[in-house]
């Protein structure tokens, strides 16, 4: 008799994988942008919950008691850590000189500001950027794909998704040695950017009617504004002449995307961990 012992694990596998997708199936709803908006909101629900038990009360704490000088230099030592993954997708995407500034940003910084602790390059006059893998996929014309909220990670799409690991593997101190000083670093990151939207996140608690909406809606819009640097998809299809010609007087041949609804960037890098009280 043949043992099949060996394929219990893909089995089980494909059990799980078709788990999910039968899962997002059943909570698919109208929004094209948003077909999972079932599952979305059950992760946004648990991502709120993490953040008003754990993290935000660690945030509030961690604002509290250390002096100023000393956020200041966290957030500008990991700064300076993210400017190498920066540089890098500035370069794959084409921007020749955002990325060789990123370089000179890492270079003055790790040398003249004490391992990054002081920010000189944007004194400088050296502008700081923050560039993932996932909008270097954008910006090669990969499309967005639905809206996506990740357990502890937030708001997402499918294709920022799919460069997570890309991503992941790409930040400088996931290499950092010995495992229990990584550890601590990537609490106290996470912590400290949590703590610089405290101020954002209390407003928009008593703002927003629907937290969801808000942060889905202003989430999609700023992604697709830094993948394009602020200007408007060039991909997007612009009427030709002959069709504003044709147009009677004072109409226009496609209606504008509104921004009413989109919310102005809260920081200029997301939390590593959940936002979803933001």
């Amino acid at each position: 008799m043949k043992n099949y012992s060996k394929y219990v694990p893909f089995l089980r596998r494909a059990a799980m994988a078709a788990g999910v997708a039968v899962l997002l199936s059943a909570c698919a709803g109208p929004n094209p942008r948003d077909p999972y908006e079932g599952f979305n909101r059950a992760m946004f629900q648990f991502n709120d919950t993490v953040d008003q038990v754990a993290l935000k009360p660690a945030a509030t704490a961690y604002k509290a008691v250390l002096p100023t000088f000393v956020q200041t230099g966290v957030n500008n030592f990991f700064g300076n850590l993210s400017d190498v993954w920066s540089a890098v997708n500035n370069l794959l995407q084409g921007k020749g000189e955002a990325g060789m500034s990123d370089v000179t940003r890492v270079t003055l910084n790790s040398t003249f500001g004490l391992l990054g602790l002081l920010d000189i390059a944007s004194e400088a006059g050296l502008q700081k950027h923050n560039e993932d893998f996932g909008q270097t996929l954008g910006r090669w014309g990969v499309p967005s794909g639905p809206y996506l909220m990740l357990p502890l990670l937030g708001p997402s799409t499918v294709r920022d998704t799919s460069a997570l690991p890309l991503d992941i593997s790409g930040d400088v101190w996931r290499y950092k040695e010995p495992l229990y000083i990584r550890n601590i670093g990537t609490a106290t990151r996470v912590v400290d950017q949590r703590s610089n939207l405290l101020d954002a996140s209390t407003l928009l608690e008593d703002a927003a009617l629907d937290r969801y909406e808000f942060i889905r809606d202003g989430f999609l819009q700023r992604r697709e504004s830094k993948i394009f640097d602020g200007e408007s998809n060039p991909r997007k299809r612009q009427p030709k002449q002959a069709e504003l010609d044709a147009a009677p007087d004072g109409m226009e041949t496609s209606a504008p995307v509104s921004s009413a609804t989109a919310p102005k960037e809260l920081n200029s890098e997301p939390p590593a961990a959940t936002n979803a009280s933001l």
